[in-house]
């Protein structure tokens, strides 16, 4: 289909004075004022090479104050909402928000210091290997604007010819000696201040590890001399200065180890406590190697036993210091870990490591109400209450227990979806520590926990059916670092049991397999493992998220009893036939920044749940589901796929909960933010479920070699309010390929028609959720 798009004259002419408008912002500027349009930096020197060149201008540039008003597509839209903005009495009210905030102050030639510019180029130039380095300025004005141009000639840039470690008999400098095997000072490299303090620092965290508590990267002089060759060369030598503090050269190791469980600075004013404490005055809280003063006996002794890597003669190292601090701040009973070193003994070189830990609220009782709708034509409510014991056998064990009750109320959508009622209780018990018949060794900086969950939940479906979900679980936590963490549950367990099915729901589901499995009995169990890993905490530009999750259910009792469901061997516990099936998915994601205010994030999902010997198909609950407003936007929860697969030919009309066994999805999203807590996202999704059987009363569900012609595609715009505590998110989506039309009609970018209202209604998605979508 040809579209023809004209812009009239009226409208070419309106763009126009806009575009003058924000464009012309020197006509605000005083007299002998002119607008400071940045700086342009031109090195003169042949013999760089390109890439040397142009790193040495980006830090140059970087390091040039002040930076000129933002502009975009050359113009100044914030200066120009300054310049307009009245000047308002009071830091309040939309004058000051449109000068203030979203306006910028012009930064004016007589802003800038062209001498300190200067000398900043000749400095950073010497910094980096160019010695001797000469810069000049010149100042160009037209229109009252004005930019400024510095002129640099480095010379040629200095190498690193030899790099000495002056000795002497000294211990910290024999420690320093075997060391030098990591230095970051190598032959052939540029002469370079940032790595000299590299350097520096790299042998002072060397140093902390053996010892040397005391000691302090400015303790390490660099010296260079230029003068030992005639060939731009350097020679380095790294020594101990002449003042280096007695304290900082001696190691040491640790005397005694104190643990203030119930620390308060109050009581100390008070004279409660006293830190450092007297020696006579310890030995009634001692345990093994450590004294836990604890008078009340809140806390067991050993919790501090397994969380302290200092014992009694130890060495000092910086590796021990920082994962005893983060393992008691992950026992997650104490809000503030404090660390103090007390010279005890300072011929021997021995200090007292004291440890002032203050708890947090032992119990909390916390009533969460929460309103939701999604794009299943369901709005509710949710009323949860929880209560926490974060020391429940005085061994920082958290228990956890929680009542809830929850209501949807359909609101549209599919006739015959019903109303869906819940109300529920779980309980959690988790030990810091590993419970298990071998013994777990974890050097990592995250007390490893094992966790003891039950749960119940009642469930109706208005005029249709009620189920009774029990569930529990019985496994372990643990992190290797702040990247990757498994979850491994021994034995995870699930029992369904249905009641009062409706005579409506028994003659629908009469029609299909898929609804009468829903109100079947299920038994599973079995174990569950997941592997996370992530380091988007980490400040740069690219990050990753995957995390791996495998489910084995009955695996081991459908071998030792030999069920085989397609044989008619089907197997029973307690007269419920048990789930037998494998099942993985992943989920990877990639997030890149393109600046502060813009990014681009991408998730990838693949999984697969096979069912064999005692079960021809996997349970409803632990199928795949695709739409909604986490998954592919464009099409309502739950309502997308098995495959190619058209719920609308369902007669009774009760198409949602669509499930698969198979489960492919794609999701990019461009994110922006506009102002503060104000973001923008364009968005496309693609994806869709399948069934690894065929269904007789669903066809088109299987997975086969046409499963990419099935994949659902669609599009959207979203806003989001960012309020730190809170996102609250609306995604707008519409299909633009839809899997179940025929098979030449499924792109649907001709019958896109905006102005046909009953199009909108049927193809435009609203999600509205908290959060982003992943």
């Amino acid at each position: 289909m040809k579209r023809n798009y004209k812009i009239s004259f009226k409208h070419a002419f309106t763009l126009g004075i806009v575009f003058a408008a924000v464009s012309c912002n020197t006509r605000y500027l005083k007299e002998g004022q002119m607008l400071y349009t940045g700086a342009e930096i031109n090195i003169e020197n042949d013999t760089i090479s390109k890439s040397d060149k142009k790193d040495l201008k980006a830090g140059l540039e970087a390091n040039l104050t002040p930076k000129p008003n933002s502009s975009f597509l050359g113009l100044r839209p914030k200066l120009f909402f300054y310049n307009i903005a009245k000047e308002p009495k009071k830091e309040k009210g939309f004058n000051y928000w449109l000068k203030y905030k979203m306006g910028e102050k012009p930064v004016l030639l007589g802003d800038v210091d062209r001498e300190f510019n200067k000398d900043i180029i000749e400095n950073y130039s010497e910094n980096k290997g160019y010695f001797n380095a000469k810069a000049t300025y010149d100042t160009v004005a037209k229109n009252k604007k004005a930019k400024v141009i510095y002129t640099l000639r480095p010379g040629a840039r200095y190498l690193i010819s030899d790099v000495k470690f002056q000795q002497d008999s000294t211990l910290v400098n024999r420690e320093i000696q075997s060391l030098t095997g990591k230095t970051f000072l190598k032959k052939g490299q540029p002469f370079d201040l940032d790595v000299i303090k590299s350097e520096r620092e790299r042998i002072d965290n060397g140093l902390k590890e053996r010892g040397f508590y005391y000691f302090h990267p400015d303790n390490i002089i660099v010296q260079a001399d230029s003068t030992v060759s005639k060939n731009h060369k350097v020679e380095m030598n790294v020594k101990l200065k002449d003042n280096t503090p007695e304290l900082s050269t001696q190691q040491f190791s640790i005397d005694k180890v104190i643990v203030f469980p119930n620390y308060n600075i109050q009581d100390v004013k008070n004279g409660k406590y006293s830190v450092p404490m007297n020696a006579d005055s310890l030995g009634k809280y001692a345990y093994k190697d450590i004294y836990v003063i604890d008078p009340q006996h809140k806390f067991k002794p050993r919790i501090f036993d397994r969380a302290l890597y200092f014992k009694k003669g130890d060495l000092y190292n910086r590796t021990n210091h920082n994962l005893t601090l983060n393992r008691l701040i992950s026992l997650g009973v104490f809000k503030f870990v404090k660390n103090e070193f007390v010279v005890s003994d300072s011929l021997q070189h021995k200090f007292d490591a004291y440890y002032l830990l203050t708890p947090r609220e032992l119990q909390s009782l916390r009533l969460e109400a929460l309103g939701r709708t999604n794009s299943a034509n369901y709005a509710g409510s949710e009323l949860n209450l929880n209560w926490t014991h974060r020391n429940f056998f005085r061994g920082a064990e958290q228990f956890k227990a929680s009542v809830y009750g929850a209501f949807d109320v359909q609101i549209g959508g599919p006739e015959n979806a019903k109303n869906i009622f819940r109300a529920g209780t779980n309980v959690q018990l988790s030990i810091p520590r590993i419970i298990a018949p071998f013994r777990f060794n974890s050097s990592s900086a995250f007390v490893p926990r094992t966790n003891i969950t039950l749960g119940y939940e009642f469930q109706n479906r208005t005029e249709y059916y009620t189920l009774n979900n029990f569930s529990g679980s019985f496994g372990y936590v643990w992190k290797e670092n702040a990247r990757k963490e498994h979850d491994l549950k021994i034995l995870d367990i699930t029992y369904v049991s249905p009641a009062n099915i409706t005579p409506l729901y028994d003659s629908i589901s009469q029609k299909s397999d898929a609804m009468r499995r829903v109100v079947e009995r299920q038994l599973i169990f079995g174990p569950t493992y997941s592997y996370t890993y992530t380091n988007t905490m980490l400040s740069k530009p690219s990050t990753i998220y995957y995390k791996g999750t495998l489910d084995l259910a009955g695996n081991i009792t459908g071998l030792v009893t030999g069920a085989n469901v397609k044989k008619d061997k089907e197997k029973t516990i307690f007269g419920v036939p048990f789930s037998q099936y494998a099942k993985i998915e992943n989920d990877f994601r990639f997030y890149h920044k393109f600046s502060e205010k813009t990014s681009l994030a991408t998730r990838a999902i693949a999984g697969l749940a096979y069912p064999y010997g005692n079960s021809e198909h996997i349970p409803f609950s632990r199928q795949f589901f695709s739409g909604g407003s986490n998954s592919v936007r464009a099409f309502r929860a739950r309502t997308l796929g098995p495959g190619s697969f058209d719920p609308r030919t369902i007669e009774s009309g009760y198409y949602f909960d669509q499930s698969g066994d198979v489960k492919l999805e794609l999701n990019a999203e461009y994110r922006a933010n506009l102002y503060k807590f104000l973001n923008v996202a364009v968005f496309a999704d693609a994806g869709n479920v399948w069934l690894v059987n065929e269904d007789p009363d669903r066809p088109g569900a299987k997975f086969s070699k046409e499963f990419l012609s099935e994949i659902a595609v669609g599009a959207g715009v979203g806003l989001r309010l960012d309020f730190s505590i809170l996102i609250l998110r609306l995604d707008l989506a519409m299909p633009l390929r839809v899997p179940y039309y025929e098979r030449g009609d499924r792109w649907t970018f001709d019958k896109i028609n905006f102005g046909d209202s009953s199009w909108r209604r049927d193809n435009l998605i609203l999600n509205i959720a908290i959060g982003y979508p992943f």
